[in-house]
């Protein structure tokens, strides 16, 4: 590693974003483009900074002098590919950033669903001042929310649910202490688990083994009153059968904030269907995103230089 790294960053970033980066690197040559012109400056470049999402693969052949990526992201999809496995090159994400917007995503769907605010919304546009039955007028207070993926965004929804008095069950691989977790379950009692939840939320990375992971059997072990949500990636489930379950009345509902495909085709049945809220891919949005992206970078950045483990390492391997 140089005392000078070449930093390529596919973004644009503030001056006091820039001031974090020389803090941690003051003789780094900082270098800010998009995916379009990256291939201009990869040649020389040590440090990639990139979007999960971008997809660098076309350009990486000539990436000769790169050591490390970091994505600005969690997920890091489009990143891993056969040459960066394969590789010495050094991958790190940007892991613990997106916990609290996504947690109040989550919290502002499932109160939607329980307070039939998405309902009361249409009704307000026609100008229509009528209450729904009572017993449609739940509470989350004291349900049961079934947490798939117990990472930093897992963890901040899992606390945030025990704020508002709720139970939370998760699935994962170690049983370790949670504190914010009443019942840890193992991967194969997946459907043990989600028999017990009233809301099911979906915070998993998207890796070969989590791909197409919820099908027809996870949602038909869940209760007919429960609400499925998703914020993590729109392949860990089997669209077509969430579907048949939302139309069949096998779920009270769902709220995803990712698909399959996106922006989702104006066409998909799920735009219709009264018992879903989509939103466009935003939970983890925040004024305040990159901010906390760059500085974890600038921290990742200081023990890269010290030669120090990076703080949010990715093991190639498995894909998180």
């Amino acid at each position: 590693m140089s005392a000078a790294p070449k930093i390529l960053i596919l973004n644009p970033i503030s001056a006091r974003q820039k001031a974090l980066i020389l803090a941690a690197a003051p003789q780094a040559e900082i270098v800010t483009s998009d995916l379009k012109h990256a291939a201009e400056h990869i040649h020389d470049t040590e440090i990639l900074a990139a979007w999960g999402f971008n997809n660098i693969q076309p350009f990486y052949a000539q990436a000769k002098n790169l050591k490390w990526i970091h994505a600005l992201t969690a997920g890091v999809e489009f990143l891993l590919f056969p040459e960066t496995q394969q590789s010495p090159v050094l991958i790190s994400n940007s892991k613990g950033i997106h916990g609290i917007p996504m947690a109040e995503h989550v919290l502002g769907m499932m109160l939607s669903f329980t307070r039939r605010l998405n309902l009361l919304h249409k009704q307000q546009q026609q100008h229509l001042w009528q209450r729904p039955p009572i017993e449609e007028l739940q509470e989350i207070n004291g349900k049961t929310l079934a947490v798939l993926g117990l990472g930093a965004i897992g963890r901040e929804i899992a606390k945030k649910a025990k704020l508002m008095d709720m139970r939370v069950i998760a699935a994962k691989r170690e049983m370790t202490q949670e504190p914010f977790v009443d019942h840890l379950y193992r991967p194969e009692q997946l459907l043990e688990m989600l028999a017990e939840a009233d809301f099911v939320v979906v915070a998993l990375p998207l890796t070969d083994a989590t791909t197409g992971l919820l099908g027809r059997d996870a949602f038909a072990a869940m209760k007919p009153s429960a609400y499925f949500i998703n914020v993590s990636r729109g392949a860990v489930v089997q669209e077509d059968a969430l579907l048949a379950a939302l139309q069949a009345g096998q779920l009270a509902g769902a709220g995803l904030d990712v698909f399959m495909e996106e922006p989702l085709p104006a066409d998909s049945p799920f735009w219709d269907l009264p018992n879903v809220i989509i939103t466009p891919h935003l939970s983890a949005i925040s004024p305040v995103y990159l901010d906390r992206a760059i500085k974890l970078f600038s921290d990742n950045l200081a023990s890269y230089l010290s030669g120090a483990p990076l703080l949010t390492p990715i093991d190639k391997t498995r894909g998180y």
